[in-house]
């Protein structure tokens, strides 16, 4: 159990444990992150906290979840060179199936699926664009 951050809300301090282990190969690129449930018990934090650190380390580009598979750790981007900058960007929307996405996702066209759109700039030009779609999860 990591000792606490005063001063930091407590989603960070997980965000930042995690961070560290797949920054250190703890948790190699392509691997899972442990589950929810486990980290919970880890850290002493409720499920919604849990959620929001890995949420946070979504939005940096370090985590990638899959519905219904898990959250698996991303290959730390670092640029090579004094000069090179480079940023990372993703957002996610909803969009409509077109005939080849729902071909692809066996469902009618016009479903609603959930795009995610990374942009990694390097030195302000963009360097890579990456669009994921995945279904809506389904409400039980």
């Amino acid at each position: 159990m990591p000792t606490p951050h005063y001063g930091q809300p407590r989603y960070r301090v997980i965000a930042d444990e995690l961070r560290e282990r797949i920054e250190s190969g703890a948790i190699p690129p392509g691997h899972l992150l442990p589950a929810e449930s486990t980290l919970t018990i880890e850290f002493r934090a409720s499920r919604g906290t849990v959620r929001q650190a890995i949420a946070a380390l979504r939005e940096a580009g370090l985590v990638a979840t899959e519905h219904g598979r898990g959250t698996y750790a991303n290959l730390p981007h670092r640029e090579s060179g004094p000069d090179s900058s480079s940023e990372t960007q993703t957002r996610e929307r909803q969009v409509a199936a077109n005939s080849e996405l729902a071909a692809l996702f066996a469902v009618q066209p016009g479903t609603v699926l959930i795009e995610q759109e990374t942009v990694t700039r390097t030195n302000g030009a963009a360097a890579k664009v990456v669009k994921t779609y995945r279904l809506l999860p389904t409400r039980q």
